[in-house]
């Protein structure tokens, strides 16, 4: 694992003078200014994000035309399907717009696609079942920015499609009533970054605006703005940084019934965190479309009743406790295909096929050897109704979208961003796909990017630790990607003489840490490293990277530090 130190240009001046207008130690002052903030008034933004900071949504291309077709259908009495993906971001988007117009109209319907039968995005299947119940307008969220054919095949049954999308769309776009696509070329909205459920908020928030509706009533939605965020991975920057300080806030005073049933199912009984978002809820509401169908997300997210909820939660548990089986099953077959190819080592990508592996977690297990084992992008490959579908997962700044454009004329469809991708292909394509994208890859990937590492944001001393400073840092929150929890450094720690490390759980290592020439003790945790417990243990000098936290034990408050790696003498 490679230690990078973060850079910026100028940076010790900026550091000073931001110290002084802020009133903070230089430490704190770093932190921000490696965040890209410059100034007092870029702090007091960072640090106090407001509600009516957010943009206009009428910043965004075509949001007028899709405000004007949806009052139309209210207006003359039409059927509205609201339809999204079946994965968190997509069933967060649908409960969010669904419940809202169902507080100022009636005649809705909500539909999710099945992963096995129907696949990703828009379906013939979805618009069919529109038809038949009576749905001319279709607002499709979460997908559809490439559903060129299916919004045909909808106008020739009278169907009028609205599309609020992220995903990276290509030249041509689809011949919809409006694109709502921050990603578009001729979009010039501020903040490209939404995920498909903040493009559905931002759809109901310009309806509100248009039909002089109290805002406050659709920012109680904010919460499931807040865990599509947390799940789909999109930055946590800009406006999606004032969509999660609010839906935080949200979940931590008022979860609705469906959340909250989850959080008792998990025996979870502190403040939520995006890390607590991403591990512990989004994957449960992932369960029901990965192992069934998104419509039991969807149902538990709009439950009005604590015993409404629970019901669909306890689905959910159980979806969550196959989906782990299996996630666990597939990867370790895929980890032994992996290492049994003769020319392993040798390539930049991992792409992986089997027929017999289900298809809801396969994502996930592309995600598992990138983390875990083959640091590369990879690809998992399966069947899926007489097609072989694939989940993409890339490294830290290879665009593996981009990789998989050069494969296109091998694929049937693929759609995604950067970092994560889907596709289908014709089963006698999968040889040709493998090399193809090898091609692509070896062509554009640079070596650093084919190595792991540790962002760090400065080396300090342990006795630079204090309950101010873990205060103020408690305030960069929420962290994720664009603003990661701060990663420290130190170098010549040791055990004190009457401490030892001791190994806890699943292998993790406990351990109290002293650094030459202090006497601060502070205690520290590093989970999965309980290998090292006999490098430590002598008293020799190590170093650590690590995260500061408060741990709450027994009531009891401490400063811990969560080390993330050591280097250790041989």
């Amino acid at each position: 694992m490679k230690w990078t130190i973060k850079e910026s240009q100028q940076e010790e001046m900026l550091v000073k003078r931001l110290s002084t207008e802020l009133n903070l130690s230089t430490l704190i002052a770093g932190l921000l200014v490696k965040r890209g903030i410059r100034t007092f008034d870029e702090a007091k933004t960072f640090f106090r994000p407001q509600i009516n900071m957010l943009h206009d949504p009428f910043l965004m291309k075509d949001m007028d035309k899709a405000v004007n077709r949806l009052n139309s259908a209210i207006v003359k009495n039409e059927g509205i399907l609201i339809y999204g993906d079946y994965d968190v971001d997509g069933t967060t988007a649908v409960s969010l717009v669904y419940m809202f117009l169902r507080n100022h109209y009636r005649k809705l319907g909500f539909y999710i696609p099945d992963r096995y039968t129907e696949g990703y995005g828009i379906s013939y299947k979805g618009i069919d079942y529109a038809a038949q119940h009576g749905f001319s307008l279709i607002i499709a969220l979460d997908c559809g920015i490439k559903a060129y054919d299916k919004v045909y095949y909808a106008k020739e049954k009278g169907i009028d499609f609205i599309i609020c999308d992220h995903h990276r769309p290509d030249k041509k776009i689809p011949d919809a009533v409006a694109v709502l696509d921050p990603k578009r070329e001729d979009c010039s909205y501020p903040y490209d970054e939404l995920p498909g459920c903040a493009i559905g908020f931002k759809f109901m928030q310009a309806f509100s605006v248009k039909n002089n509706y109290d805002s406050v009533d659709l920012y109680s939605y904010l919460d499931l703005v807040a865990i599509s965020i947390a799940a789909d991975i999109v930055p946590i920057t800009g406006e999606n940084r004032i969509l999660t300080y609010y839906g935080l806030k949200q979940l931590n005073t008022q979860a609705r019934p469906g959340i909250q049933a989850i959080l008792e199912i998990s025996r979870f009984n502190r403040q939520l965190s995006v890390n607590d978002i991403v591990f512990m809820i989004a994957p449960r509401i992932n369960a029901a479309g990965r192992m069934r169908s998104g419509n039991e997300a969807v149902q538990l997210l709009i439950s009005s009743t604590e015993e409404e909820a629970r019901q669909f939660s306890d689905n959910l548990e159980t979806h969550n406790r196959d989906r782990k089986d299996l996630d666990k099953t597939i990867t370790d077959q895929a980890v032994e295909m992996v290492t049994a190819s003769t020319d392993f080592l040798s390539r930049k990508s991992t792409v992986i096929y089997c027929p017999d592996w289900h298809k809801g977690v396969i994502g996930i297990v592309a995600s598992r050897l990138i983390d875990k084992y083959f640091y590369r992008p990879t690809i998992v490959l399966t069947n899926s109704n007489g097609k072989v579908a694939g989940s993409a997962r890339s490294v830290k700044d290879f665009d593996v979208y981009s990789a998989i454009e050069k494969c296109s004329y091998l694929l049937d469809q693929f759609g995604g961003h950067m970092y994560a991708a889907g596709l289908t292909l014709s089963p006698e394509n999968v040889e040709a796909f493998i090399e193809k994208f090898e091609e692509a890859v070896a062509a554009s990937i640079e070596p650093y990017m084919l190595e792991r590492e540790i962002e760090i944001d400065a080396e300090i001393r342990l006795q630079e630790i204090n309950a101010k400073s873990i205060r103020i840092m408690k305030q960069f929150e929420p962290f994720g990607p664009g603003n990661p929890a701060p990663m420290f450094a130190s170098h010549d720690v040791f055990l004190p003489d009457n401490q030892r490390s001791r190994i806890v759980g699943n292998n993790h290592l406990r351990f109290t840490v002293l650094q030459k020439g202090t006497k601060k003790e502070i205690g520290a945790i590093a989970f999965g490293f309980g290998d090292n417990y006999s490098k430590i243990a002598d008293g020799k000098p190590f170093s650590i990277c690590y995260h500061i936290e408060e741990n709450d034990f027994n009531n009891q408050k401490s400063i811990q530090l969560n080390v993330k790696d050591m280097i250790c003498s041989t």
